[in-house]
């Protein structure tokens, strides 16, 4: 413990002061989560539009959009044998947002060998789950990048369309309701691609969604980016309350406290 209030003084303001940063960094993120959440709703359901865009949205049926393929092996030991990125349907549920940002699982050639090769555009669905409410919940491909999907992935290559916008429309609490209700099974849920062929959906054009994809994405990368300097902010939190707390380092005390400063004042 330090040996003088003054500095004690000093540790507990420092400390004060990066505990009010992370508090704050905490409440803008939770408000920018509202704000997104809200721009979703408005805007993935025509309730908002941003201008310019007034044609008018067209109802489809998800197999209107392309055709269905399944995803193959892949086995969980198999999932950082190589260097080449793979989605395993686990990790949609998460890993993955709406948008394919980074990967998790890196295969070798002899393993991709066997996997599917997906491709910017694609749709990736998980075909089993827990609980029906998150059976199906899906990610888009939205680079070009080699990457394959593993067993238990329903792929949805549309031959059309803004494939992030497409992300997040089909994560949606509307289309997350007919997913629900298409699952099959009970202690382990299960969808198939004839289940989601069905689901209907309403779509602007191609020039709209590519709007509303750049706007959620802006929202999303903005979001991230306080997420980490949240983490920072932690970190650094963390290293100091331990340098501090330990007398490791130390703080320097202001003159105008100092204990020697009153008895020179009765010199």
């Amino acid at each position: 413990m330090p040996s003088s209030q003054a500095e004690r003084k000093e540790i507990a303001c420092a400390l004060s002061e990066i505990e009010d940063l992370t508090s704050a960094l905490s409440h803008l993120i939770a408000k920018k989560r509202d704000l997104r959440q809200g721009a979703m709703q408005r805007l993935l359901t025509g309730q908002t539009r941003l201008p310019g865009f007034t044609a008018p949205w067209q109802e489809k049926r998800l197999g209107a959009l392309g055709r269905f393929m399944k995803g193959s092996g892949v086995r969980r030991d198999e999932a950082q044998s190589g260097d080449i990125p793979c989605v395993r349907y686990g990790e949609i549920y998460t890993t993955h947002q709406n948008v394919v940002r980074h990967f998790a699982s890196y295969i070798s050639r002899a393993v991709a060998h066997s996997a599917t090769r997906i491709q910017r555009g694609d749709i990736l669905f998980a075909a089993s789950g827990e609980t029906k409410e998150e059976i199906g919940k899906c990610v888009a491909l939205a680079h070009d990048v080699e990457a394959y999907a593993g067993g238990d992935i329903i792929i949805l290559r549309p031959t059309s369309g803004d494939p992030v916008f497409l992300g997040y429309l089909l994560n949606t609490p509307h289309v997350v309701r007919q997913k629900a209700n298409k699952g099959q099974g009970d202690a382990v849920v299960h969808i198939g691609a004839l289940a989601l062929a069905a689901i209907e959906i309403s779509v602007p054009d191609e020039n709209e969604q590519a709007a509303i994809a750049g706007v959620l994405s802006d929202m999303d990368a903005e979001i991230s980016a306080l997420e980490t300097r949240f983490d920072k902010t932690l970190a650094l939190k963390q290293a100091m309350m331990q340098a501090l707390l330990t007398g490791r380092v130390r703080l320097p005390v202001r003159r105008d406290e100092a204990p020697h400063t009153k008895e020179a004042a009765h010199a």
